[in-house]
């Protein structure tokens, strides 16, 4: 097997079995079982199996589909765009905050707008961390300020502006309709329209979130799913560096 193609995996190697789960708008019956198969191979899988459905209430139901997906890719034929930095460790980012601007580095975080899940920003911002790394509140050389869950864009830059931050944060969990689009643009724009666009480092972050999508928003750096206060601080300090030769 070449490395560079590959397909998924489930009982044997290169067999392509996959799941895939969703719902349909209508009452759970036979009918309903049968199109979610044929929804299935619309798809790709082959030899489709329903294997498990649930009637969700109000005229929608639930489906599991397992099947066997045909295709392959080539991974040597693909770029990631990713920020590009150095991670370092909560010390080492102290000791270069201390170096390069001998002062604290002021981080603004918030979910925005109508987002009022705070899960993300909290586990990089707040002092207990996540997963076994320490939030932003316990890095010395770091004034963090989490202004929490649904602020308006507004708020978020007239604060920014008081306590002249160096780096804004921002988490976008809720994504539906795309709403996390008009969110972070309208944001951006904010900041631009008040001059304050190069001044800041602004960051985005959330399980929908790419670096490319951030980039194209007029982020600096966009984060996804596993990432902690060091990735994010180390990206703000040699961003930081960057911009004050």
């Amino acid at each position: 097997m070449n490395a560079q193609f590959v397909k998924p995996y489930g009982d044997t190697l290169d067999d392509g079995r996959v799941q895939l789960s969703f719902t349909l708008p209508v009452a759970l019956d036979d009918v309903a079982k049968e199109g979610a198969k044929q929804l299935a191979l619309m798809m790709g899988l082959h030899e489709p199996a329903v294997v498990h459905a649930e009637d969700m209430g109000q005229g929608f139901s639930f489906f599991i589909v397992y099947g066997q997906c045909t295709h392959r890719v080539d991974l040597s034929r693909l770029q990631v765009s990713k920020p590009e930095y150095e991670v370092l460790d909560k010390d080492g980012i102290d000791r270069l905050i201390t170096e390069k601007m001998q002062r604290r580095m002021v981080v603004l975080g918030a979910c925005i707008e109508t987002d009022a899940h705070t899960v993300g920003i909290d586990a990089i911002m707040n002092m207990k961390g996540y997963n076994g790394h320490k939030g932003l509140e316990s890095y010395h050389q770091i004034r963090a300020i989490n202004m929490g869950a649904q602020v308006d864009s507004q708020d978020l830059v007239a604060r920014a502006i008081e306590e002249q931050a160096d780096v804004i944060l921002v988490s976008q969990i809720v994504t539906q309709k795309n709403v996390h689009l008009d969110n972070l643009t309208r944001l951006a724009d904010l900041l631009e329209a008040e001059g304050l666009r190069d001044r800041v480092i602004l960051v985005v972050g959330g399980p929908r979130i790419s670096h490319e999508l951030a980039k194209e928003l007029g982020y600096d750096a966009g984060f996804g799913t596993k990432t902690y206060a060091q990735d994010v601080a180390s990206f703000a300090i040699h961003e930081w560096i960057k911009r004050h030769p």
